[in-house]
């Protein structure tokens, strides 16, 4: 399982793994991380797919992942990488602010995005901002967010709104947390949890939880 922040000690690495084709500028930024006290590269892979085979049990704390990758891109990569490791936190690196990529990488489950001319200083913060639960954003990345969801328009209307609950443990699920995590956060039983994420489903006509995290951001009914 990852190490979360709340079990991680307070003297241990935050365990970063790195996901880009570019072999100098992943060495780069291997060295950048093992080289800065608090930090530690667990991790370095030049495809989405490479990283599947090799993780294994060794779960990093916050993944690098590039965008444009050889086999399975950046942010298709981010859905399957949520999918089974739910706490990893991860982060999008990229040359250009493509807004379509932007979009389908937050509302697939990355937590960051920033440009790859990033300085190192604002990486390493980034990195931990990222592991202690914030949304590291480039501020030109930032600003293409805000206006993707001016973009949107108007929040879709649903048939019957979510409950406080319910919207609790879908912004869990948003963060990265598996159902039985969701379930100690929340003080409540599994099944519990599992009655709430139908009620989420029926309410949101969607069939997975990757689909209702991307419905319920882009309504607007989590941040």
């Amino acid at each position: 399982m990852a190490t979360t922040n709340i079990d991680q000690q307070p003297n241990q690495p935050i365990r970063v793994a790195i996901i880009e084709d570019d072999r100098a500028l992943r060495d780069g930024l291997g060295m950048l991380i093992n080289g800065t006290p608090g930090y530690a590269c667990v991790g370095a892979f030049r495809s989405v797919e490479d990283a599947l085979r090799s993780i294994g049990d060794n779960v990093p704390d916050v993944m690098l992942l590039d965008i444009q990758l050889p086999g399975m891109s950046g942010s298709e990569g981010v859905k399957v990488l949520q999918e089974k490791y739910p706490l990893l936190e991860i982060v999008m690196l990229t040359v250009l602010a493509e807004q379509e990529k932007v979009f389908e990488s937050i509302c697939n489950g990355a937590c960051g995005y920033l440009l790859k001319e990033t300085p190192p200083t604002r990486l390493l913060e980034a990195i931990r901002e990222a592991h202690e639960g914030g949304s590291p954003m480039s501020p030109e990345i930032a600003r293409k967010v805000v206006k993707l969801f001016q973009q949107t328009g108007p929040p879709e209307k649903f048939d019957d709104q979510l409950t406080p609950q319910e919207l609790r443990l879908l912004k869990l699920l948003a963060q990265g947390y598996s159902y039985g995590r969701a379930a100690s956060e929340l003080n409540i039983s599994l099944n519990t949890v599992r009655d709430h994420i139908r009620g989420i489903y029926d309410k949101l006509h969607v069939h997975s939880k990757s689909e209702a995290v991307s419905k319920a951001l882009r309504n607007r009914l989590i941040f």
